[in-house]
């Protein structure tokens, strides 16, 4: 049956799929049904409502991710379809309530039925999860864990993707681990599923990518600033020489205006709507220690310009300017709890309505940060081609204690690939922050994995050298 199964993977996991987004739609119908009866039989309201649902449905679906069972964890996928039931829940009905007005019964707009809204989501919750669950049970009795090889440059290299992968352990287990310069890589390679190949320099990884490619050997590679230029380049044809063009430009004119009109707009707005989070923030942090309740601290933005970002204060005063750790003894106990809802970065919205931040860009890091990276990655001051951001790319992928090199290549990724339909995604996106409990993990050591990295030697070179 298992063979089987695997010959129509792909047909099987297209029904479930489908299966699920029909029980979704189907749960929304008979239960807002109860009480607008125009969606209990054939009649114009069910087939607005059904297509709004679908379209609507897709288009988050697309935002927040699908049911891709075997390549994400339980919680990350529930997370991502709650969130696209929900919006998709309250767009749907608010179209249903404006329909309702048609009715010779009803000749004034109000949102009725919510009761039944509540009960909807619910009842999608649970069909989520029972699909989720079930769904990546079956994944992994279908498949055995792919069997990896790891090919870096050091034991340090080493112990940050191996970190990584055992997060994974139902998906991948690690077989062996190489020096990029051993001279055995081609026969690894061919004994395994996927190679991750971390840290590698561009010539080497090429011949990597050409081995994987000719014995159908998944790859995965942490990519490099060259490769994020190419991934953005455009095909063009130089008489009838083909070649990729990369034009490294800034914002246009429109897309500054429309982006800045986006920044006033969301700021004003989510301001009055987030007040009783962060007036009751504010009240927390002087009753707990009388002391004041904004702190600003020097940030960079666009260009390298200096601003003061504001924010809740969560530490004791005078607590020193560094990052914070696992236990770390400055936060104050509601401050704690500010940081892991984020309700202690609302004050920055009135950076945005400045004109200081964005609503989506880098994330504008201490001075010191800035200065310490840079020595070491000078390329990291390529973040401030644009202006610091209250949300971004690397905030919604990343954590807080994300490596500076992986948060510069994805700040790159945003810049390179901005559009207003790109900025406004991520905003729906950063929803997801608020769920993951692991998006504000401190700096910490971790120690050492369970692998030893082991350097390559030529021996028969250095036994040339040495006679």
């Amino acid at each position: 049956m298992r063979r089987h199964l695997h010959k129509f993977e792909t047909t099987f996991w297209l029904v479930v799929k489908t299966i699920l987004y029909l029980l979704l739609l189907a749960t929304f119908i008979v239960t807002m049904g109860q009480e607008n009866i125009g969606l209990t039989r054939p009649s114009r309201m069910l087939a607005i409502t059904g297509t709004t649902f679908v379209v609507v449905g897709l288009l988050f679906l697309n935002v927040y991710g699908t049911y891709d069972v075997g390549r994400r964890k339980s919680r990350p996928i529930i997370y991502s379809l709650l969130l696209a039931a929900g919006c998709t829940d309250v767009i749907t009905y608010i179209q249903l309530m404006i329909m309702r007005v048609n009715n010779t019964l009803t000749r004034r707009f109000s949102f009725t039925s919510i009761s039944f809204l509540v009960l909807t989501f619910l009842i999608q919750m649970l069909i989520i999860m029972l699909f989720t669950y079930a769904g990546n049970w079956l994944f992994f009795r279908m498949h055995d864990p792919e069997q990896c090889c790891i090919i870096t440059d050091s034991q340090e290299s080493l112990d940050e993707i191996v970190f990584a992968i055992q997060n994974y352990k139902k998906q991948y287990r690690i077989a062996s681990v190489a020096d990029y310069h051993s001279k055995n890589l081609q026969e690894m390679i061919k004994n395994v599923d996927t190679v991750f190949a971390f840290n590698v320099p561009l010539k080497y990884r090429a011949e990597i990518l050409d081995w994987c490619y000719e014995y159908q050997v998944n790859i995965y590679f942490n990519p490099d600033i060259e490769d994020i230029i190419e991934l953005n380049a455009e095909q063009y044809v130089l008489d009838d020489e083909m070649l990729m063009n990369k034009n490294v430009k800034s914002l246009t004119i429109g897309q500054r205006i429309a982006k800045r009109l986006i920044d006033i707009g969301l700021s004003i707005i989510l301001g009055i709507l987030s007040s009783p989070f962060w007036i009751g923030g504010m009240i927390a942090v002087k009753v707990y220690d009388g002391g004041p309740v904004i702190y600003k601290q020097v940030r960079a933005t666009i260009h390298g310009r200096r601003f003061y970002v504001y924010k809740i204060r969560t530490m004791k005063e005078d607590a020193g300017m560094y990052s914070v750790t696992k236990d770390d003894d400055r936060i104050t106990p509601p401050g704690r709890f500010l940081r892991r809802t984020r309700i202690d970065e609302i004050p920055q919205l009135w950076n945005v309505l400045k004109g200081e931040m964005s609503f989506v860009g880098p994330r504008p890091e201490m001075i010191s940060n800035i200065e310490a990276y840079t020595e070491e990655l000078p390329e990291f001051n390529y973040r401030l081609r644009v202006k610091a951001g209250l949300t971004g790319y690397a905030q919604i992928a990343g954590k807080y204690n994300t490596t500076p090199r992986d948060k510069l290549i994805m700040d790159m990724m945003y810049i390179e690939q901005f559009s207003i339909l790109r900025d406004l995604q991520l905003i729906f996106q950063t929803a997801v922050v608020l769920l993951r409990r692991d998006s504000t993990e401190p700096f910490e050591d971790r120690g050492h994995c369970g692998y030893t990295f082991e350097k390559w030697e030529d021996k028969d070179k250095k036994q040339d050298q040495e006679s």
